[in-house]
């Protein structure tokens, strides 16, 4: 495969690890969730990772956002914003409509491997095993016959419990339907081990973190079902992949996406270990960094979101020796 040409902001001199044709990616829309991406870039480095992170950025995320993202040395690349013809309304949960840009990464050919992070994750241990985790070649859904694809791509469970009791979930998302409930009375395979697909009626995988081998036919395939279904979607990307790839997605074990409120009593507390989670998402609101005064102090009190609250500090600390006072 001929070299593509680095993304906007590319530096050798500033970047950690080399260019590479396997790359970590995240989304990013407005300089609101700009904290976390800092901060998960920070993480990526703090545990050695091989790869760089690479920032898709929109037409929306504003100048100042590049100009932070620069002066790390942190990559970026432009990506067109997607949305369906006729889409759901999300009034109730409006990150969803940013949440089809996500998609994108499956049309990033230029790239062999893309393991796709969100901004609000926490990279606690190394996970660079996820670039060699084997997938179909993407000539298997080139030749046409898409369907013979068995692992398209890689992801982990969404959780189905619903336990804010939010009115506007589906009915069935309830924890007799969730994945997750499978393995409470096995918690140690579930360190490894991810739940089987089929278990429950939903095989329901969360888009927060998705191992991608690019290709331009399984895109073209994935627009043309947001185009025919989206306003049947709930949940934008998840409900896409989940429903148009059934049976033919890879489940990844929980530590690789691991959902802040798995860690609840009442949820699946049951299978978390906090030494061998590996990345840990901040789903729902606050986040970590809406959490932090005008005098910089923390004002929370999930002691999950207090691991991105040092991380976060310690990033800070190492940009202020690099003379990094942008306020980000």
């Amino acid at each position: 495969m001929p070299n593509p040409k680095p993304p906007q902001g590319f530096s050798p001199a500033l970047s950690v690890r080399p260019f590479s044709h396997l790359v970590w990616t995240t989304l990013i829309t407005n300089l609101a969730y700009l904290p976390g991406l800092l901060t998960l870039n920070h993480s990526l480095r703090a545990v050695n990772s091989k790869y760089p992170l690479v920032a898709l950025y929109t037409d929306t995320f504003p100048q100042a956002g590049h100009d932070a993202l620069k002066a790390r040395g942190i990559p970026s690349q432009r990506i067109d914003y997607i949305l369906p013809t006729n889409g759901k309304d999300y009034s109730n949960d409006p990150r969803f409509y940013d949440c089809w840009s996500k998609l994108v990464p499956f049309s990033l050919t230029q790239y062999s491997r893309i393991v796709q992070l969100d901004s609000d994750m926490l990279v606690l241990r190394n996970m660079d095993e996820l670039m060699d985790l084997p997938l179909d070649d993407p000539k298997v859904s080139e030749s046409g016959d898409i369907s013979s694809s068995k692992r398209v791509f890689a992801a982990g469970h969404a959780c189905v419990c619903n336990p804010l009791k939010k009115p506007h979930y589906p009915k069935n998302w309830i924890p007799q339907n969730c994945a997750f409930t499978s393995q409470h009375s096995d918690p140690e395979s579930a360190q490894t081990v991810a739940a089987d697909p089929s278990v429950g009626p939903l095989g329901f995988m969360n888009g927060g973190l998705q191992v991608v081998n690019p290709s331009a036919a399984l895109y073209a395939q994935i627009l043309a079902h947001m185009e025919a279904d989206a306003v049947n979607m709930d949940f934008a990307d998840q409900s896409l992949l989940s429903d148009l790839y059934r049976g033919r997605w890879v489940p990844l074990p929980y530590t690789y996406n691991a959902l802040k409120t798995l860690r609840w009593d009442g949820v699946h507390a049951q299978i978390w270990r906090d030494d061998q989670v590996k990345n840990i998402h901040y789903i729902l609101s606050p986040k970590p960094w809406d959490e932090i005064n005008d005098k910089g102090e923390w004002t929370g009190t999930e002691e999950s979101h207090k691991w991105w609250i040092d991380a976060n500090g310690e990033r800070k600390a190492a940009e202020k020796e690099a003379n990094i006072k942008d306020g980000f």
